[in-house]
């Protein structure tokens, strides 16, 4: 997909700030997008995540700061040839087959996949003689997601891509999207299944507020937050004691009887129940999830201190938005 002499860097975005009218939507953001990497941009509803790719694809200008496309500005066609993009909301002719559409986007490229492929690829196949307007949604989302990747371009912008698919069919797409990025493509995407993130990228940028809170691999994103999830099991009469463990975020009860305690210290969790004569069994303790690292970095209180936090997420202290999880574990 790339020459050898290619610049390391398909993105560039340097102190950038865009407003809507009194609303800032990003705030003097700064980050860089390796050629082959698989980059998750996560944040809540309103953080400026959709403002960050429709600056990178050229559909809007920044107010301040520069961003730069393969090297160019991205408002210049020829910086975006390389691009493959698939929105939140994307229209498609009603009239036109699955087909017929995958084979129009296909001619605007060199090199494209080949139509059957692109089908095959999403599961469209059965669908190829269908005309655009009576498919499902999720039928369209599978087929937008399809066309960006349709010429084989070097980055992709996959802006909420599985919204409105089932298990299935998202499970299907990340497959796809594995191969791609397999091949040598540069991803990035958002979304609010943050299970979904977890599964694929293998870079993690946190924005709130239209601030970057975090910018690291995804097991240092977890790993900086001190968060543990213990699971055990505990008579009736001892339930009332988990309540006093320290370190206490969270406690849910499973469907099966068992506890999820969220600790800040598993140690000290544990050392404190052994010393409560509390009895219990089963016991596993794990990292925590990437929705649970992003949830505790997002609703610190200010003038709280992240455990092991960077001065880049220093914004952190002030977040208080919290993001969409609905759908998160399929």
């Amino acid at each position: 997909m790339t020459s050898a002499t290619a610049p390391p860097h398909v993105v560039e975005v340097e102190h950038v700030t865009r407003r809507f009218d009194a609303t800032v939507a990003l705030d003097d953001v700064s980050l860089t997008v390796r050629r082959g990497e698989l980059l998750g941009l996560l944040g809540p509803n309103g953080a400026g995540k959709t403002t960050l790719l429709s600056l990178i694809n050229g559909l809007r200008k920044p107010d301040s700061g520069t961003i730069r496309l393969f090297g160019g500005d991205p408002r210049d066609p020829a910086s975006r040839a390389r691009l493959g993009t698939t929105p939140q909301e994307t229209g498609l002719p009603p009239t036109l087959r699955v087909a017929e559409v995958v084979d129009f986007v296909a001619r605007h490229y060199p090199d494209p996949m080949p139509t059957a492929e692109v089908l095959e690829m999403f599961g469209l196949t059965d669908l190829a003689r269908r005309q655009t307007g009576g498919l499902s949604g999720g039928q369209k989302r599978r087929l937008a997601i399809g066309l960006a990747l349709t010429g084989r371009p070097e980055l992709v912008l996959l802006d909420e891509p599985t919204t409105g698919l089932d298990v299935d069919a998202r499970h299907a797409l990340w497959d796809a999207l594995r191969s791609y990025h397999a091949q040598g493509g540069t991803i990035v995407l958002t979304s609010h299944y943050l299970e979904e993130v977890q599964a694929l990228a293998q870079r993690v940028v946190v924005v709130d507020r239209g601030q970057v809170l975090a910018d690291d691999r995804l097991d240092v994103i977890l790993d900086r937050v001190a968060l543990r999830r213990m699971s055990l099991r505990v008579p009736d009469a001892a339930v009332s004691s988990l309540a006093t463990v320290p370190g206490l975020t969270q406690h849910e009860t499973s469907a099966d009887g068992r506890h999820e305690l969220l600790v800040s210290d598993a140690d000290a969790a544990v050392r404190a129940l052994v010393a409560a004569d509390v009895p219990f069994e089963g016991l596993t303790i794990a990292g925590a999830t990437l929705e649970e690292a992003f949830l505790t970095m997002t609703r610190t209180p200010p003038g709280a201190t992240q455990p092991g936090a960077t001065q880049q997420a220093a914004a952190v202290d002030q977040a208080r938005s919290t993001v969409t999880t609905e759908g998160a574990r399929p």
